[in-house]
């Protein structure tokens, strides 16, 4: 999962570089804490947060296979 959001999110932001995905694992849940440089955050969020609810919505498909939970989190 750490891996699927980080790959999505470096082809969606001019600073590839500055893309990192932090995990916070509980017994049934999962956080993933996706960081990017200030600059591209309206890129990852994208118009009334298409491009994010897209991506939590793959990160979550992806999660159900090992039956866990995923939250998605955008931070700079």
């Amino acid at each position: 999962m750490k891996e699927l959001l980080e790959t999505l999110a470096k082809a969606l932001v001019d600073k590839p570089e500055e893309v990192n995905v932090s995990v916070v694992e509980g017994d049934k849940s999962v956080i993933l804490q996706l960081h990017v440089a200030q600059d591209d955050i309206g890129k990852v969020i994208g118009k009334q947060g298409r491009i994010a609810k897209a991506l939590r919505v793959i990160v979550k498909a992806s999660a159900t296979k090992s039956g866990k939970k995923a939250i998605v989190e955008i931070v700079d």
